[in-house]
């Protein structure tokens, strides 16, 4: 008998890789309403209440003691979201892997601001403000880490808008506090609030699967390695991380020193200049919240993502020339209206950026936390700058803004590199 010299049919393709199912109706909005309630907790201390509540404590002679607790609150929380990423990756538990630390970084964060509210010296609040600072970041690692778990990547641009809305939204609620009271303990007290309800209401309702599968034993080296990646093997990852650490640091000083910037301009106290800053951001942040919501919708509605990116850049560059060289307070508010709309484009498009160059989208958390270091890492090193500038005479602020700028002008070049996101 013959054989049959037919060539056997090609087999077909393999399936693509299944994408996340579509998460839950409400999901989105659940997880946001709890990053805005931690971001407020961050934030209102960050950029307003320990500007108050520094000089309280210290005097007169408080710029160092400031710069000392603001960057050493920051390098902690930065250096600690890597690590939170990979013990919430690592963790096996009846609750899920995200739950335990999105629920235990919130009370942790509480209990450090309650402390950093009632302290009566610095050798108090700095641990405080430590211990919030961890607590809150480990929460938000958690969360951030559900994102590309759950949400296909054609709705990304959406869930990044409204995670940029709930930090832009912490921004507004932290001025509106400031804007209203000038009590430092109630500046304190009601974000801490905020926080127990919303996030202990999202960590309550959360669908968190228990994973059985062991993971590898802990060694030094893989903890050595919660805070880097290889840009070699990575490197979309990589120019999306300097891009990201380039823009943070442009917009950072500007919404750090502000109060202090505002006063040595316009000649004011720090307290009056608080009030001055929260009723200006309560306006920027409101426009800016828009802006994102609007810039997360259309990007999926185009399918493009660093067109909006770079807009962001280059008007941050402008508008912190405009402030570099304002003498008056109609400069100022021109310079922030730039800053505003720049903040919102990038805001919208930070985490859908990185949740497309994951170099492991099945561990997201751990780094997730390395790009959570391209955010606070400007923030550690600002300070010891500023504070050198701020030794310099009356163009201390000037020359700082111009650096910055020229910053942003860098993430534009960075993120030309990024190829692989449209």
């Amino acid at each position: 008998m013959a054989l049959d010299s037919t060539p056997a049919p090609p087999l077909p393709p393999p399936p693509p890789a299944a994408g996340p199912a579509p998460a839950p109706n409400g999901f989105v909005l659940r997880a946001a309403l709890s990053n805005w309630s931690l971001w407020t907790a961050l934030l209102t201390p960050g950029v307003l209440t320990l500007a108050i509540r520094v000089p309280e404590i210290v005097g007169d002679d408080y710029e160092a003691a400031y710069s000392l607790v603001i960057s050493t609150g920051i390098a902690v929380g930065m250096l600690g979201a890597p690590l939170w990423g990979r013990l919430s990756d690592r963790t096996r538990s009846r609750f899920g892997r995200r739950r335990p630390w999105i629920a235990g970084g919130a009370l942790a964060g509480v209990a450090g601001t309650l402390v950093v509210a009632f302290a009566p010296d610095l050798r108090l609040l700095l641990p405080g403000w430590v211990l919030a600072q961890a607590g809150f970041n480990a929460a938000l690692a958690a969360t951030m880490a559900i994102m590309p778990e759950r949400i296909p990547a054609a709705a990304q641009g959406r869930a990044s808008g409204a995670f940029g809305a709930a930090i832009t939204g912490g921004f507004l609620t932290g001025s509106a506090i400031a804007a209203v009271t000038q009590d430092t303990t109630v500046m304190f007290l009601l974000p801490c609030a905020l926080v127990l309800v919303l996030t202990g209401a999202f960590a309550l309702t959360l669908d968190d699967p228990k994973v059985d599968a062991p993971p590898k034993p802990f060694s030094p080296k893989e903890f050595a390695s919660s805070f880097g990646f290889d840009p070699r093997r990575h490197p979309q990852f990589g120019w999306v991380w300097l891009t990201k650490f380039c823009f943070i640091f442009g917009i950072v000083a500007p919404s750090t020193y502000m109060v202090y910037f505002l006063a040595a301009r316009l000649d004011l106290t720090a307290a009056a200049a608080a009030a001055v800053v929260g009723l200006v951001f309560v306006v920027n942040f409101s426009v800016q919240t828009g802006v994102v919501l609007a810039t997360g919708w259309l990007s999926d509605r185009l399918g493009r993502r660093r067109p909006f990116a770079a807009a962001a850049g280059l008007l941050l560059a402008a508008g912190l020339l405009t402030m570099a060289f304002a003498d008056g307070l109609p400069q100022i508010l021109a310079g922030q209206a730039f800053l505003t709309v720049a903040g919102g484009l990038f805001a919208a498009m930070d985490g859908v950026l990185v949740f497309q160059t994951l170099p492991d989208p099945a561990a997201p958390a751990k780094d997730l936390g390395v790009a959570n270091l391209a955010n606070g890492l400007p923030g550690a090193l600002l300070p010891p700058l500023a504070t050198a500038l701020l030794a310099m005479g009356d163009t201390e602020y000037t020359l700082l803004f111009v650096i910055c700028a020229g910053s942003a002008l860098a993430a534009v070049l960075a993120l030309g590199r990024v190829t692989s996101v449209r």
